[in-house]
C-alpha cells in the first residue's frame, strides 16, 4: 500500500500560493474600501456645494413678491453665479416655463421628476463624452401670494473628480498587483526558511539505513510543530529496530535449530555409506533418520502455525469447551510420565468458554508438557481453573522447580527462547511451545502471563467468555 503525503506538489509552492492569494485578497479589499471612501468623500463634497447653491436660489425665490420682481430674477441669479463656471442652474414654473437657465445647461427629466416627487437629497449622474455632472432638484415657493412652487435644479461638473478617481484607481490597483508579487516572493522565501527544519529532518531520516536503525531524529532541534512528527518517526524506528532484531534472532535461532537435525542426517548417512551394512543396521539407521525428519516436520509445522497466527489467518472454530475436561484428557496422557518421575498432578476448579477445542487442548498440552519437563522428581503440578462469569475463565498451570529469573519472564513466550541453555539439547522441543500457546490464546481474544516466585512458576491463560 502506497501512502501519498505530498499530492505531487511542492509544499513551498503551496504555501507561496496561499500567502500570495491571502495578501492579494486583503489588498483588494483594502483598495476597494479606500476607493469607495474617496468616492463617497467627493460625492458628499459635491452635495454640500449643490445644496448650498440650491438654498441660495430658493432664498432668492422667496424674496420675489410680484411678477415684476420675478422678471428681474434671472439677472440677480446671473450676478450670483459670477465665478461659478462649473455650476448649472435651472428654474422652471409649474407649467414648464423656464424662468432661468444657465448657458449650456441641460437637465434630464428624471431630475425634475425627483423634485416634483419631493425625493429629498436625490442625485442624478449625467455623462457625455466630454462632460459629466451631478445634479439635484427641489420645489421652492415664491413670495407671490397664491403662486405655485417652482422647480429648482442645480448641477455641477464632476469630471475633474472622475479623472482623479481614474488615476487613483490605476495607481491603487498597480500597488495591489505589486504587493501581491512582492508578497509571493517574500512568502516563498519565508516558506523555504520555515521548512528548512523539515528538510533537515528528511536528510536525517534518509541517512538511516538497515544498519543504523538505532539512530534517532533529534526532536529537540526542530520547532514544536515538527517535534510530534519527530517523536512519531522515532517511535516507528524503535518498532522497526525491535522487529529487525527479532527477525535476526529468529533467523539465527531457526538456522541453529535446523542445523542440528540436518547435520545429524548428513553425518549418519555419510557414515552409513562408508561401508556395507546389514539389513538390520540399515533399518536402525533409517529409523533414526525418520526421528530427525519428524523433528524437522514439527519445527516447520509449528513455524507455519505461528506465521499464520501473526497474520490473523488462524480462525478458531468456536464451540462450547469445558476446560476441566480438556485438562483431564491432557493430564491423563502425561500420567505415566509423571508417575515415572515421581511428580504429582492435581486439577482444581472448573469452567467453560467458547473456543476451538483442538487449539485449546494444544495450548494446555504445551503448558503441561513444559511443567512436566521442568518439575523435579517429587514435585507437584497444579492446574487451577477459575470461572469469571461473563468475563470468561482463567487457567493456571503451576509447578515447583528452580524458578525463572525476572529478566527471562517477558521473553518466555518468544519463539525459540529457552531459559536453561545448558539443557537445551536434552529436550526434544524446539522452543516453540509457549509461543504457540500465546498465539492460540490471543486468537481467542485472550492473553497469557507468567510469574515466578520462590521456586514456584505459574503460567496463566485468560480466555473471554
Amino acid at each position: 500500500m502506497r501512502l501519498s503525503l505530498s499530492g505531487g506538489t511542492s509544499l513551498t509552492g503551496r504555501l507561496t500560493v496561499l500567502f500570495a492569494a491571502a495578501s492579494t485578497a486583503v489588498l483588494l479589499l483594502l483598495g476597494y474600501l479606500v476607493a469607495t471612501s474617496v468616492e463617497q468623500h467627493f460625492e458628499q463634497q459635491d452635495l454640500a456645494i449643490l445644496n448650498g447653491k440650491l438654498e441660495l436660489v430658493a432664498h432668492a425665490l422667496e424674496k420675489v413678491r410680484s411678477q415684476d420682481e420675478l422678471s428681474r430674477l434671472p439677472a440677480q441669479l446671473s450676478d450670483s453665479l459670477v465665478g461659478h463656471h462649473s455650476l448649472d442652474i435651472m428654474v422652471t414654473a409649474p407649467d414648464g416655463t423656464v424662468l432661468f437657465l444657465t448657458k449650456g445647461a441641460n437637465f434630464p427629466e428624471n431630475v425634475l421628476r425627483g423634485a416634483a416627487s419631493k425625493v429629498a437629497g436625490s442625485t442624478v449622474w449625467r455623462k457625455s463624452p466630454h462632460y459629466s455632472v451631478r445634479g439635484i432638484a427641489k420645489l421652492a415657493a415664491t413670495g407671490i401670494p397664491g403662486a405655485p412652487a417652482a422647480t429648482i435644479a442645480v448641477a455641477t461638473d464632476v469630471g475633474h473628480h472622475e479623472h482623479f478617481m481614474e488615476g487613483f484607481q490605476r495607481t491603487l490597483w498597480s500597488v495591489v498587483a505589486l504587493g501581491a508579487v512582492l508578497t509571493g516572493l517574500l512568502g516563498w522565501g519565508a516558506a523555504r526558511r520555515g521548512l528548512a527544519p523539515l528538510r533537515a529532518m528528511g536528510r536525517e531520516a534518509g541517512a538511516i539505513t538497515a544498519r543504523r536503525l538505532d539512530a534517532r531524529l533529534s526532536a529537540d532541534a526542530v520547532p514544536a510543530e515538527l517535534a510530534e512528527l519527530a517523536d512519531t518517526l522515532n517511535g516507528m524506528l524503535s518498532r522497526l529496530e525491535d522487529s529487525f532484531r527479532r527477525l535476526s534472532n529468529f533467523s539465527s535461532d531457526l538456522a541453529h535449530e535446523l542445523r542440528t537435525p540436518v547435520s545429524n542426517l548428513l553425518t549418519q548417512t555419510q557414515v552409513t555409506l562408508s561401508k556395507s551394512r546389514t539389513v538390520e543396521q540399515y533399518r536402525d539407521i533409517l529409523a533414526s533418520n525418520a526421528e530427525e525428519f519428524e523433528r524437522l516436520s514439527r519445527i516447520v509445522s509449528d513455524m507455519l502455525f505461528l506465521a499464520k497466527s501473526e497474520n490473523d489467518l488462524v480462525v478458531p472454530n468456536r464451540e462450547p469447551v469445558s476446560l476441566a475436561d480438556e485438562v483431564s484428557s491432557v493430564l491423563e496422557f502425561y500420567e505415566a510420565l509423571a508417575e515415572e518421575k515421581g511428580i504429582a498432578v492435581a486439577l482444581v476448579g472448573q469452567g467453560s468458554i467458547s473456543g476451538d477445542r483442538l487449539m485449546i487442548r494444544r495450548a494446555i498440552n504445551n503448558l503441561v508438557s513444559n511443567a512436566v519437563r521442568h518439575t523435579p522428581p517429587g514435585g507437584t503440578i497444579t492446574v487451577r481453573i477459575t470461572q469469571r462469569g461473563e468475563a470468561g475463565a482463567e487457567l493456571q498451570v503451576e509447578n515447583a522447580g528452580e524458578g525463572v529469573a525476572a529478566e527471562h519472564l517477558p521473553r518466555l513466550f518468544d519463539r525459540f527462547y529457552r531459559v536453561d541453555f545448558a539443557r537445551k539439547r536434552q529436550s526434544d522441543g524446539a522452543g516453540l511451545g509457549l509461543a504457540i500457546t500465546r498465539s492460540i490464546v490471543r486468537a481467542h481474544g485472550g492473553d497469557v502471563a507468567a510469574h515466578s516466585q520462590g521456586g514456584l512458576t505459574t503460567f496463566c491463560l485468560t480466555f473471554p467468555a
